[in-house]
């Protein structure tokens, strides 16, 4: 009886510890601009001493879809942030009560899944508390490493044999890294219907380095047409262009309802509320529904258990400035998603399961981007450089993990997730700690 104050006091306080760090970002006036305002407002503009026919100084002015394009990248981390795999919150434990015992009793004898659904309820009037601990470092977009993303700037109005066809290549280094803090609470309203919340804490880093230099395609040596001012007043062909922004705050809470409809089968429904600060990449900005079935069977393999399940879902999202532009507060839709999870819990003994995943998402018609080779004006010089297109990818992750029965109805959870394809914005390995309490 002394167990239920003490968790709810824990839960309670490592929430309310985290609540007041909530901040807007540093070094940027939103996280969502670090990559939109990494050359200025006004986009990449290098010095001339060249006049203009009214006699004023000429600024060239150098375009390139990077800055109003890789508004993709926003999209990519915000699609991130609500695709996170939530350990699940229907409990290790789950139980069923036998009228003619007039007690309850457990329904499985492993702790089941740790990112996926089973279709086993909690239990009337059943509670599960848990918290987990997750932390992304990306390294590649679309197999790209994100230490060197190139990008070519061509001049207004181009022309060759002029200095109009001279350009501005660029070597971009983005680092960008997540981590979420998760409390959940589920209840068993029935011995078919469970409610589950979820209120994750985001903390959010992104930093941009952009390495220009001058490409005298048109002006050859002259190096009085187009060139960048350091802060001595010399010229010179390059210059290192900064930006980076960091956000804690409350990210999208989750409201969860499962019911079992028969034997080995439950169809539940996800609502994620546009709760995150979206310009700090901390939410959506929109409100997201993913209707799902989970299949799940348990059956002896020797003296152990094994469960086998299935999760199916699909994953509808409104429009929101991260899908569109920041920066003007234009809405574009972020991409719905198709979601489908396989995978086991397997019983190595009482107090030990292991859980392993198969993780996938299907990204509907997602802006994305690709190496290509830009051949400036001249036909001969050639540089790397990236292309934007419309277009589905598909997501796939590993995941192994274990729970761990530390006693009475506490288990913990610990969980190694891994990708398996390059599609999309990827961490090689993300860890994830947790635990989770039942009564």
């Amino acid at each position: 009886m002394t167990r239920r104050p003490t968790w709810l006091w824990l839960v309670a306080v490592a929430v309310a510890c985290l609540l007041p760090s909530a901040a807007g970002a540093q070094g940027s006036d939103k996280l969502g601009l670090v990559v939109p305002h990494l050359f200025g407002t006004s986009g990449l503009t290098v010095d001339s001493d060249a006049r203009l026919p009214t006699g004023e100084t000429h600024s060239g002015h150098f375009n390139n879809a990077f800055q109003s394009n890789f508004t993709q990248f926003n999209t990519a981390l915000a699609s991130q942030l609500t695709s996170v795999p939530l350990p699940s919150p229907a409990g290790g434990f789950t139980y069923t009560f036998d009228a003619s015992l007039g007690t309850f009793k457990r329904t499985t004898e492993s702790f089941g899944p740790i990112l996926a659904e089973r279709s086993e309820t909690l239990g009337k009037k059943k509670f599960a508390f848990g918290v987990s601990y997750q932390s992304f470092s990306f390294d590649t977009i679309e197999g790209m490493d994100l230490e060197a993303i190139p990008a070519v700037f061509t001049h207004d109005n181009p022309v060759a044999g002029t200095g109009r066809d001279d350009l501005v290549t660029t070597v971009n280094s983005i680092r960008a890294s997540t981590s979420q803090f998760t409390a959940f609470l589920t209840y068993g309203l029935s011995d078919h219907i469970d409610v589950s919340f979820a209120l994750p804490i985001v903390d959010a880093e992104l930093s941009a380095v952009s390495e220009a230099t001058v490409r005298r395609i048109g002006t050859s040596s002259n190096t009085l047409v187009h060139y960048f001012r350091d802060a001595n007043g010399e010229r010179g062909s390059t210059q290192q262009f900064r930006s980076s922004g960091s956000a804690t705050g409350i990210g999208d809470v989750l409201v969860r309802v499962k019911a079992s409809a028969v034997r080995g089968l439950a169809v539940g429904a996800d609502v994620r509320l546009p709760t995150g600060d979206e310009e700090n990449l901390l939410g959506s900005g929109t409100l997201g529904v993913r209707p799902f079935l989970a299949l799940s069977h348990s059956a002896k393999a020797g003296q152990r258990m094994l469960a086998p399940h299935l999760n199916v879902g699909y994953q509808w999202n409104g429009d929101s400035v991260v899908a569109g532009d920041i920066a003007l507060g234009v809405k574009g839709n972020l991409p719905d998603q198709i979601t489908y999870t396989a995978g086991f819990d397997f019983g190595l003994n009482k107090q030990l399961t292991l859980a392993v995943d198969l993780l996938g998402r299907t990204v509907i018609d997602s802006q994305r981007l690709s190496p290509v080779t830009f051949r400036a004006l001249n036909g001969t010089s050639t540089f790397d450089d990236i292309q934007f297109e419309q277009a589905s990818f598909s997501v796939l992750d590993g995941a192994v993990g274990l729970k761990v029965n530390g006693g009475g109805n506490f288990l913990l959870d610990f969980n190694l997730l891994f990708k398996l394809n390059d599609a999309g914005l990827r961490d090689k390995v993300v860890p994830m700690v947790g635990g989770e309490f039942s009564f």
